[in-house]
């Protein structure tokens, strides 16, 4: 079963929130502050978030969410304005609804957003070496909460290493998987795409190369500011 997470002020929308999505079959819950949410939020599938809270500002929970992890969330505003949603998506919500919509609606959306969440069975799933987060439908990464820009085989590359991430790959291996050929020659493509990727992750500690094998992938806990190495 589903648990949502409702962050909401109010105490009698939060009952009410919590009342229907349980009569939808969900394992609902609610807490009024930010400061709660940034605690609890990890043991929920779900996370739905009034961005007016009494504690702290409501995009700046949602920008935490976001960096924080892989779990769903929704922001909710008071008023249906176009700003707040563009707002509400740009600090990491997967999508945002307003309080005046009725729940059948809201309801859809969660359901949207948690069929999108949820990989399909043979289909890839996201990857999260914290703070590093691969989105395979997307092809986004993000690194501290932030957007890299890559292009799709530097994906491909990052998320053929990130899926076994303690193995070294091997150049024959890598080209197999991302190029779908075993052209040993090509190796020179495949440390071309390591040095750019290196590059956009701000450090090489992120792919490491293996003398004699090829590479594996690394882990950085806070990259350098400015550096490129």
């Amino acid at each position: 079963m589903t648990n949502v997470l409702v962050v909401e002020r109010d105490a009698s929308a939060a009952e009410a929130m919590v009342r229907n999505l349980r009569r939808q079959g969900y394992i609902a819950r609610s807490v009024d502050t930010g400061t709660r949410a940034l605690r609890t939020y990890r043991e929920t599938d779900l996370v739905l978030l009034s961005l007016e809270l009494p504690d702290m500002d409501g995009l700046e929970v949602c920008r935490s969410l976001h960096s924080g992890g892989d779990t769903p969330l929704i922001a909710v505003t008071d008023l249906d304005d176009e700003l707040d949603r563009v707002l509400a998506l740009k600090a990491g919500a997967d999508d945002c609804v307003g309080k005046t919509w009725g729940f059948r609606e809201i309801s859809a959306r969660i359901e949207a957003v948690l069929r999108r969440a949820r990989p399909v069975p043979g289909t890839p799933g996201s990857i999260s070496l914290r703070p590093l987060h691969l989105n395979p439908r997307t092809q986004e990464v993000r690194l501290h909460g932030r957007v890299v820009q890559v292009t799709s085989k530097e994906f491909e590359l990052l998320y053929a290493l990130a899926s076994d991430p303690e193995t070294a790959l091997s150049r024959k291996d890598l080209m197999t998987k991302v190029w779908g050929s075993n052209w040993v020659s090509a190796s020179r493509t495949i440390d071309t795409h390591v040095s750019s990727l290196r590059a956009k992750l701000g450090s090489s500690r992120w792919i490491i190369t293996v003398r004699g094998v090829g590479y594996r992938m690394g882990h950085v806990q806070r990259a350098p500011e400015g550096s490129g190495s």
